[in-house]
């Protein structure tokens, strides 16, 4: 791995399923109250989709808790999908590792 912060941060993807497929009350809260995210918690970004019906956040935290609290401050607006998830550097980086005892198989 090429950063520390890697062995003990972990990357989320985070789909929201904004209810009645609405996202304006989320952004309403937004406006009012911010992200509401606890320290330690961080946001990399998102992205909309066209229809309006989900919204994709990359989170990072190394404490799963964080997150969940995070989550609870906006399930009554929207439903969430978490899947943990690592850049293509580190799927690169583990690639090569796995490959670099094994010979190349005569049979393709």
């Amino acid at each position: 791995m090429t950063r520390d912060v890697e062995k003990s941060h972990v990357l989320f993807m985070v789909i929201e399923h904004f209810k009645g497929r609405d996202p304006a009350p989320v952004y309403a809260r937004f406006r009012a109250r911010g992200r509401m995210m606890p320290a330690g918690l961080k946001y990399h970004g998102s992205w909309i989709e066209l229809n309006f019906a989900r919204c994709f956040q990359v989170m990072e935290c190394d404490d799963v808790a964080l997150l969940m609290a995070w989550i609870a401050e906006w399930r009554d607006l929207t439903n969430f999908e978490v899947i943990p998830v690592v850049t293509s550097e580190v799927t690169a980086a583990a690639m090569k590792k796995s490959r670099a005892g094994k010979r190349p198989s005569a049979h393709r």
